[in-house]
């Protein structure tokens, strides 16, 4: 059996978590356990931890293309690519909350600036560059100086692509929960190709590749789990942000994008996770995510109407741990 190389899951150095804003509330915060913190405050350390340097190469890129010579308006081939990557993910304070005027209520925004950089593991080639923000939405306060109900959705993400793509997402309160995640299944075959495709049209997804499960990439996730707790790391806290473009955000494409393999949804759910290592008693933030991006592109078999297309899940994961 392979040695398990514990040194991809260790925090070279540095602070584990820092403080988003300096003031008497936050420091009451971080005294209180988190079982009686109020979303808003679990909202507020969660963006207290994400700031920080992130490195993981432990990701995998999972993207069906349209195969060359093919149209969007006719059944067709795809090409399934499926490549390893290093990552990583430079999270800073954006300064003082920008502060929204509403007239009779105003809402202060606390922003974390992100930029994300990603290349071939095997390789070093570029494959992604995305700059953006965490926005921590919820605090809203009343001309009477007096704090309105929390949002629905008081997380949100914006950033942007050079492929000519820009993203919204939007999140409920992160969940707080002891030890380690429950990490879903999920599949990055097409949930629907409609009738009469070729024999074997999706096999390319079920092609054996080592070091990830390309159908059910979240069970790539829990096996870095796995072989983390037989290295001895403990995870102590898991908290889980969801964040999706269906919740009262979006996705704005160039036309090339929108023609040819357009972005209709995106989410992206992080598991931040408190990592002990039980051999020497460090303690450390470890960030698990998975994304999925639907891309729209070839007919559905069997279908003649110019909207009834193939989704094809975009999905990428990794496991980082803040430096």
């Amino acid at each position: 059996m392979k040695k398990f190389d514990t040194n991809g899951f260790q925090r070279l150095g540095g602070a584990s978590s820092k403080r988003l804003r300096h003031d008497l509330g936050q420091a009451l915060l971080e005294q209180a356990p988190c079982d009686s913190l109020t979303p808003a405050q679990s909202t507020t350390q969660l963006f207290n931890d994400l700031e920080g340097s992130w490195f993981g190469n432990r990701g995998w890129n999972i993207i069906a293309l349209p195969s060359r010579g093919s149209t969007p308006a006719s059944p067709g081939d795809f090409k399934l690519l499926v490549l390893p990557y290093a990552e990583t993910l430079d999270v800073r304070n954006a300064g003082a909350p920008a502060r929204n005027r509403g007239g009779s209520v105003d809402q202060f925004v606390a922003a974390l600036e992100y930029q994300q950089r990603v290349s071939n593991k095997d390789t070093g080639e570029a494959l992604h560059v995305e700059n953006g923000m965490f926005m921590n939405l919820s605090e809203i306060i009343d001309n009477d100086n007096q704090t309105q109900p929390l949002p629905e959705f008081n997380v949100a993400r914006s950033g942007t692509i050079p492929h000519g793509d820009a993203i919204m997402l939007l999140s409920k309160p992160p969940i707080t929960d002891k030890g380690a995640p429950q990490i879903p299944n999920i599949s990055s075959l097409p949930p629907d190709i409609g009738q009469g495709a070729p024999l074997g049209y999706l096999d390319p997804y079920l092609v054996p590749r080592e070091g990830i499960n390309v159908s059910n990439p979240n069970a790539t996730l829990r096996q870095d789990l796995e072989m983390q707790a037989a290295a001895g790391f403990e995870i102590l806290e898991t908290r889980t942000l969801l964040l999706d473009s269906a919740q009262a955000g979006g996705i704005n494409n160039i036309p090339f994008v929108v023609r040819h393999a357009n972005a209709t949804r995106m989410q992206a759910v992080f598991w931040l996770e408190k990592v002990r290592n039980t051999q020497t008693g460090q303690e450390f933030d470890q960030l698990q995510y998975t994304q999925i991006i639907d891309l729209v592109f070839h007919l559905k078999f069997g279908q003649t109407d110019p909207k009834s297309l193939i989704t094809w899940p975009h999905i990428t994961i990794n496991t980082m741990v803040k430096q």
